[in-house]
């Protein structure tokens, strides 16, 4: 019986196999680098905001504790935004008459609040409370990055769940003494594996990596 397969078949098949294998791990790879990419998790890149506030100008030039605008952040578990009367208890005197800042001036005489477009925007099904991490000595930069060092704000981190277990799994690393969680400059000492585990325990800081400790 005559061959029914050229004998070139076997290596045009294993060719192909090869090739089929090549590209899918190809697309494979390439839709993991676009899920991490900024087009996805939207890291470093400047929202456009009702006003184009400066944190570099507020906090780093003038020194304005975070806390001043984020009222809510050691409390509960939204950092809060600052109301026009916030803005205004400083911006009716001075800069009055700055055409960037008409519409604070509009919100402030019509009652109407500034929508801001939110920046670190985490899904529904995440629960984050802003409270926790600071009471447990995690710095606002930690998460936030340098704001202070920001003349319009982004997002530093992905957010992703690994970037959050990646603290929860040795939050040793990153932990800080509670008086320095609002120091956007602080630099972590040569013996932070030393004082990480120290305030670990000092803080009775558990290391949560269970489903239910963010999805709720």
């Amino acid at each position: 019986m005559s061959q029914i397969f050229h004998p070139s078949t076997n290596i045009v098949a294993k060719v192909s196999i090869v090739s089929l294998l090549l590209i899918a791990g190809g697309a494979g790879y390439g839709l993991m680098e676009i899920s991490r990419s900024p087009y996805v998790s939207r890291a470093n890149i400047p929202y456009d905001q009702a006003v184009p506030f400066s944190h570099k100008h507020h906090a780093a030039g003038l020194g304005i504790d975070c806390r001043y605008c984020h009222t809510t952040v050691e409390r509960t578990g939204s950092a809060g935004m600052p109301t026009t009367e916030t803005c205004m208890s400083c911006h009716s005197m001075i800069w009055t008459n700055a055409p960037m800042l008409e519409p604070v001036r509009q919100s402030w005489a019509t009652g109407n609040s500034l929508e801001w477009n939110r920046v670190h925007d985490l899904p529904g099904f995440v629960y984050f409370n802003h409270s926790i991490h600071i009471n447990k000595g995690i710095g606002c930069a930690s998460c936030h990055g340098r704001v202070d060092q920001m003349p319009l704000m982004y997002q530093v981190n992905t957010l992703f769940m690994e970037w959050c277990l990646d603290c929860h799994r040795s939050p040793e690393k990153h932990v800080r003494p509670r008086d320095k969680v609002f120091q956007m400059d602080y630099q972590q000492p040569p013996n932070q594996a030393e004082l990480g585990a120290k305030l670990v325990e000092e803080y009775k800081i558990q290391k949560l990596t269970d489903c239910y400790t963010c999805h709720r």
